[in-house]
């Protein structure tokens, strides 16, 4: 049947053609979506005219007016018909009849209908008093009568809705996140309500009313498709239940698919989720920039009059390479340049998790369109900056959901594709499978003070459920896929071993812990076979518990906790072997002995820095570019001499040196050579901005060592002129005695947050507890320092236990002070 025979039915028949012709409207296969809803309204348009003229008197003065989704044109097969009378006063009881004329056939065919009766001044003050009425009028659409009224109202409401933006945004934001307090949010939920839960079909009228104030706009790729792929979704909803619900009930969502021509229930969440994501996005870019918008107006006014007019410049201030931040927000630098620097997005990235800030749309856009793909193994920058985003805790989800709105982690990461808004019918599951794994990195980052390794359990937190995209045991699937995608990040052989175990034994512990007897020793045996050395099994009781933590509130408890701390204990006995001893230094290089012999004949430090680069990646569609940076290996040379830790470290701490890897030890030196000569070798990177000369630095380390530079001064101006921004709240560092680590000298391990002057502060502390340094090991990994320091007293013996303890007590006093 055509449109033109609906309508046709309406004009022969009144209120019952109405409704035949609305039943077979929604019975017509071949029309949904857009389209249908906007025939339906459009009928609905013809049958309330015809009610509004059917007097025998035309009302003057007056007119139909239709608000909220009907305003829009948008009415679901349930919907309920939001209608305003609008009329001018002059004659109540024409009007009042008009209501009556209207209003009761709408009930007698047993339609939903939120009605109201007012003048134009009723209405406006209704809505300053009143938002949703407000949000309601901002979608007024003309149905009937006079033309002329409606159109003042429309314009009156949007000038008023302009000329409050400042004090009436604030309470729709306000209105929306209470919303999403009670009802949660769409992209997660098992059963969501696709009108009220945070991205859903409110906040996308919310959005509507923002771009309406003219005060800011939401980014709008994709955003009127999601909006139309939930409407459709509560569209099939209707006619499946017969209902007016919004609520996507798990025992309907097979038939709303199949109607909507899906292959299952899971087919049809993922859409929902995907759409709500979007509108979820696009809520907090667009809140943020109301945020921003409203704050510079408030602040203008003072700055114009303090620099006497003008428009100010806004404050840039460098948190990474190609990366600032300005006006709350994480932006590209101008000197910026995506398209020959592939490790941007995660550097911008790890910078704004670090800061605690949200990355810019414009800037996660331009990396978007222009980045080059990360070469295969990635650089050693990439790996080291998706672990520092993964342990920044929780701003990693707001900034790891930028990322993917704009497709850059699909990219880098392409398995992550097949877990991206997948549900998962647990009760005991709260999210996503990919979010479940985000949130498992962020738990991860609060134990990784707890393990050796914190770069592999972030890694493993964020691919322990990958193979869930994957048909059969999502444990073993996702073993063969953290292999690849280890190796794809560029860990070496060993680590993309123990990443594989992890993945693949990351329900053992708790599985083996609850359901297995544990005083059988063949129960221990297996699990300590399965893990296989005493640093993996580290790793996986953290991952466990931050899994568990993750999933839900009802994955973990105190008992499930102790259960799992007694396997791990039980095993790591079985595991247990000969004491580890000091790593032997490796034999020095030409270079080193003669870095050496100089630092004797010259009684002062020498030193050789030289940057080092992977070589280009060259692809068929790929130009060659310039090398890779890997860093800048720094090696010196200083006669055996109290302070050198500190006031090396102090040295590049001043000069912005963030350090990767560093080794101090005591060289050999060739027979014939007298003197005790420290070697330290270091890789460093610039953390922004170009490297320091090597005269400069040794020019600086020379006086550092003669006591005439204040390292602990400058480094207190800079903090100082810099104050630190709120960023993450990361867990307080940590200092422990390695028992029985070594025979020949005490090992103090740290593990804490890296930040400038860390290991200057470290050495300076051990410096003042008196002690000797035969050797240190340090290394960052991610934004983690995970550093051995092997000390022995002024006689070259280990420390007595007690003395031991005292200094780890008082460095890691130093440290959390």
């Amino acid at each position: 049947m055509t449109s033109t025979d609906v309508h046709k039915d309406v004009e022969d028949s009144g209120p019952s053609g109405y409704a035949a012709a609305r039943l077979r409207l929604l019975q017509e296969g071949a029309r949904s979506g857009p389209p249908r809803r906007s025939a339906l309204a459009e009928l609905t348009d013809d049958w309330l005219s015809g009610l509004f003229t059917a007097g025998s008197e035309q009302p003057r003065g007056v007119s139909l007016i239709a608000v909220g989704g009907y305003g829009r044109g948008e009415l679901s097969p349930r919907s309920d018909l939001d209608l305003v009378l609008l009329h001018d006063g002059s004659d109540p009881a024409a009007v009042a009849a008009l209501a009556d004329r209207i209003w009761y056939p709408v009930w007698d065919l047993g339609l939903a209908l939120d009605h109201s009766v007012r003048t134009p001044a009723e209405a406006r003050k209704t809505a300053a008093e009143d938002l949703k009425v407000q949000l309601g009028l901002l979608d007024a659409r003309h149905i009937a009568g006079d033309l002329g009224l409606t159109a003042g109202l429309r314009t009156a409401v949007l000038a008023d809705w302009r000329n409050q933006a400042p004090k009436r945004l604030p309470e729709l934001q306000e209105l929306c996140a209470e919303r999403a307090e009670r009802q949660g949010e769409l992209q997660y939920l098992l059963e969501p309500d696709l009108k009220e839960a945070r991205g859903g079909l409110r906040d996308a009228t919310a959005l509507r009313a923002v771009a309406a104030s003219w005060l800011a706009d939401a980014p709008r790729e994709g955003l009127d498709d999601a909006r139309r792929r939930l409407l459709d979704v509560r569209d099939a909803l209707h006619l499946t239940t017969g209902r007016a619900t919004d609520r996507l009930a798990l025992q309907e969502q097979d038939q709303v698919a199949a109607e909507l021509g899906l292959l299952d229930a899971d087919t049809l969440l993922r859409q929902v989720y995907e759409a709500a994501r979007v509108i979820s996005y696009a809520s907090d870019v667009t809140w943020r920039e109301v945020g921003r918008v409203l704050r510079s107006r408030a602040v203008r006014p003072r700055l114009r009059a303090m620099l006497g007019g003008g428009k100010p410049v806004p404050e840039r201030s460098p948190l990474a390479e190609g990366v600032v931040e300005q006006d709350g927000e994480v932006v590209l630098a101008r000197t910026a340049r995506p398209d020959r620097d592939p490790v941007l997005p995660l550097r911008a990235a790890a910078a704004a998790a670090q800061a605690g800030l949200p990355l810019s749309l414009h800037a996660v856009r331009r990396m978007a369109a222009g980045v080059r793909p990360l070469p295969t193994p990635w650089p050693a920058e990439a790996r080291e900056q998706l672990v520092t985003l993964l342990g920044s805790g929780r701003p990693t989800i707001e900034v790891w959901e930028a990322l993917e709105a704009e497709g850059l982690i699909t990219q880098m990461l392409p398995d992550w594709e097949r877990v991206r808004c997948r549900p998962q019918r647990n009760a005991v599951h709260i999210w996503t499978v990919d979010r479940h794994l985000i949130e498992t990195a962020v738990r991860a980052s609060e134990f990784t003070r707890r393990v050796h390794r914190p770069d592999l359990l972030l890694v493993a937190a964020l691919l322990h459920d990958i193979g869930k995209g994957w048909p059969g045991d999502h444990s073993v699937a996702g073993e063969i896929i953290a292999k690849d995608v280890a190796a794809r990040i560029g860990f070496d052989r060993d680590d993309v071993a123990v990443l594989a175990t992890l993945v693949r034994h990351h329900l053992l512990l708790v599985d083996t812990a609850t359901r297995r007897d544990l005083e059988d020793p063949a129960t221990v045996r297996s699990v300590a076979e399965a893990v296989g050395s005493q640093g993996t099994l580290e790793l996986l009781h953290a991952l466990t518990e931050a899994d568990a933590l993750a999933t839900g509130p009802a994955a973990w408890s105190s008992w499930r906790g102790s259960l799992v701390a007694d396997l791990v204990k039980r095993v790591a006995a079985v595991l247990a072997g000969d004491a580890a001893e000091e790593p032997e230094a490796a034999a020095p290089t030409a270079e080193q002995e003669r870095l050496a012999i100089e630092a004797v004949a010259t009684g002062g430090p020498v030193l050789s820095l030289r940057a080092q680069t992977e070589p280009p990646v060259l692809s068929e569609d790929q130009p060659a570019g310039d090398p890779e940076p890997l860093g800048v290996e720094l090696v010196i040379a200083v006669p055996d001499q109290p302070g050198v830790l500190p006031a090396v470290a102090g040295v590049l701490a001043v000069h912005r040196l963030t350090v990767r890897t560093a080794e101090l030890s005591t060289l050999d030196l060739p027979d014939g050579v007298e003197g005790s000569v420290l070697l330290l070798n270091w890789r460093v990177a610039a953390q922004y901005g170009s490297l320091p000369q090597a005269a400069r630095l040794r020019a600086d380390l020379v006086r550092a060592l003669d006591g005439s530079l204040d390292i602990a001064g400058r480094l207190a101006e800079r903090d100082a002129a810099y104050p630190r921004r709120r960023g993450v709240v990361a867990p307080p560092a940590r200092v422990a005695v390695a028992s029985a680590a070594s025979r020949h000298a005490t090992v103090i391990e740290v593990r804490a947050q890296d930040a400038p002057g860390l290991l200057f502060r470290i050495g300076r502390a051990l410096e003042d507890a008196g002690v000797r340094m035969r050797s240190a090991h340090v290394s960052t990994l991610g934004a983690n320092a995970v550093d051995a320091f092997y000390v022995t007293d002024a006689k070259g013996v280990p420390l007595a236990a007690g003395e031991a303890a005292s200094v780890a007590r008082k460095l890691e006093e130093t440290l959390r002070g």
